[in-house]
């Protein structure tokens, strides 16, 4: 629990409500013919950007948590980052400790799933290694799973398979094949070392199988979850031979490819079978929480599981501490405490938090901290937009439109003092690497925002407007004369800028350097009329 805020001195807050719009992957970056933010016409982001309450924020790197400057931001520490208003170790940088340290593998889940399929307890049983296949940094990172696979046989373990998610996201769109290889060369090194039995054993696009998030597509689930358990697909000798063929039969990215298992003359050569260890070596959560509930819930009803493997179940992280998802993890995730939602609970300040589906548990479970659920369910209110199951550069209005009249409603209802809602646009469109349909995302969603500063201008409230993260401004690279898609988030800063329709002459922006996400916390506290706790990092106003 936390204490009431204390209101400011000098500044009662705006008359009426603040409203906070994260244009999910918009960055900024120099005008040019792969920036789809600049491309587009936005009349109304360009009037944001002239006027004099408007900076840059961090949004990458160390100002988000993780571990080095080279690595990109994400959905999902940046609403951590939102919604805590300082600076938290996140996944990445966790597990890298951990694996640094031999945290990881001192642990009792980690002893507990070798010592279940070592040779002197069970000759057949199998590790399974479970997750995206890339160095993206951004849901895991290959030289994760190469520490498990090395470790393993380290202690024993005889047999070993991989059931690999390819990325062409978080990386380049096609880049699945040098990944594969990479990693077949780890297999066979440990291989001739141990004389072991290590192998891919099945796999697909992480947008086709098994990386659904917030109930979006149990298909996606159910697909991964026969192919990695039953050896359900099309039939293959190699991963290389597989993404080859794939390749020949569609343009499409990495992303987007269909499951695929791995025969021998003797059938499928990785089934997961009773008394097996399976460890999913993500460490992001919001992608690996269904296809862990259909592994270890014993009232699962989201599809027909068919003959369902008693198996030791771990992740990297749990990655839901309050549905406790899973159960078993080998690396203790953030503990986010005293989040910007749970003081403005505790000072009686309503709120509303709104997004589609894609985007749904950015504004609510990671805003909060990694938490489940309300903080205040008579104080709150969280509305979910259904987004559509379709690749959504074939309909880059997503559901900008649906989400903007929605808010609209809950602002002239009058109930609420604050809201805050995630356009998707810019970053999930920005990720299928098509630049004309990103364009027009932007677009729309400079459409949106427009229409609603206009109606909290009327309530005499204000809007701030920025991202979680670049994408959409970096959409392509190219070398040689040769383009290629740009999938992956940037490292680019993002845009923030207040719009009052009469500015309080008591406030000014304050430009602080090295300022980042965990700055607008205050911000909004501020703006509401109240003190920010002491150790948030420091307010984007200045309150004369």
């Amino acid at each position: 629990m936390v204490d009431a805020l204390n209101k400011l001195d000098d500044f009662d807050g705006v008359e009426g409500p603040v409203l906070l719009i994260v244009a999910d992957g918009v960055g900024v970056a120099p005008d040019g013919p792969a920036n789809a933010v600049s491309l587009a016409n936005t009349p109304t982001l360009d009037k944001l950007a002239a006027s004099k309450w408007y900076t840059e924020l961090k949004a990458h790197g160390t100002a988000v948590g993780l571990p080095t400057d080279d690595d990109m931001g994400n959905s999902e520490v940046g609403h951590n980052a939102l919604g805590a208003g300082r600076i938290f170790a996140q996944g990445a940088k966790l597990v890298n400790a951990a694996i640094a340290n031999g945290s990881a593998f001192q642990s009792s889940v980690w002893q507990s799933a070798c010592r279940n399929v070592q040779p002197a307890n069970a000759a057949n049983n199998t590790l399974h290694l479970l997750g995206l296949h890339s160095d993206g940094n951004v849901h895991s990172h290959n030289k994760h799973l190469y520490a498990l696979l090395r470790q393993a046989a380290l202690q024993g373990v005889q047999r070993a398979r991989l059931h690999l998610l390819l990325d062409g996201r978080d990386v380049p769109a096609r880049s699945a094949l040098a990944y594969i290889k990479t990693t077949e060369a780890v297999l066979d090194k440990i291989n001739q070392q141990f004389s072991s039995d290590y192998k891919i054993a099945s796999g697909g696009g992480r947008m086709r199988i098994t990386m659904d998030r917030y109930e979006a597509n149990w298909d996606m689930v159910h697909r991964g979850y026969d192919c990695h358990v039953h050896g359900t697909g099309p039939v293959f000798q190699t991963a290389e031979q597989a993404v080859e063929a794939m390749y020949q039969k569609t343009d499409k990215g990495d992303q987007y490819l269909d499951p695929f298992v791995i025969h021998d003359s003797s059938g499928a050569i990785g089934k997961i079978t009773d008394g097996d260890a399976v460890v999913l070596f993500n460490f992001r959560g919001d992608r690996a929480i269904e296809i862990s509930q259909a592994f270890e819930s014993l009232d699962f009803d989201k599809f027909d599981r068919g003959q369902h493997p008693d198996v030791f179940f771990a992740g990297m992280l749990q990655y839901d501490g309050d549905l406790e998802v899973p159960a078993q993890y080998l690396v203790d995730p953030p503990q986010i405490d005293r989040t910007m939602g749970e003081y403005l609970c505790a000072s009686g300040i309503r709120s509303f938090a709104i997004s589609e589906t894609q985007k749904y548990g950015h504004v609510t479970f990671f805003w909060n901290g990694n938490r489940s659920g309300y903080i205040d369910k008579e104080l709150e209110t969280y509305i979910k937009i259904p987004s559509d199951n379709i690749e959504f550069d074939r309909a880059p209005a997503m559901k900008a439109r649906e989400i903007t009249d929605k808010t609209i409603e809950l602002l002239l209802s009058g109930e609420y003092q604050w809201g805050r809602l995630n356009f998707a646009n810019g970053d999930m469109v920005g990720h299928t690497g098509n630049l004309n349909s990103t364009v027009e995302a932007i677009e729309i969603v400079d459409q949106c925002v427009a229409k609603l500063i206009d109606v909290v201008h009327k309530l005499n409230g204000v809007v701030i407007f920025t991202a979680d993260h670049g994408n959409a401004d970096v959409m392509f690279t190219e070398k040689g004369g040769i383009r290629s898609p740009k999938t992956s988030h940037t490292l680019n800063p993002v845009p923030f800028a207040i719009s009052f329709n009469n500015a309080p002459k008591e406030l000014s922006l304050k430009k602080l350097e090295g300022a980042g996400l965990t700055n607008i916390a205050a911000t909004v506290i501020n703006l509401l009329g109240y003190q920010a706790p002491d150790d948030y990092q420091p307010s984007l106003l200045v309150v004369q």
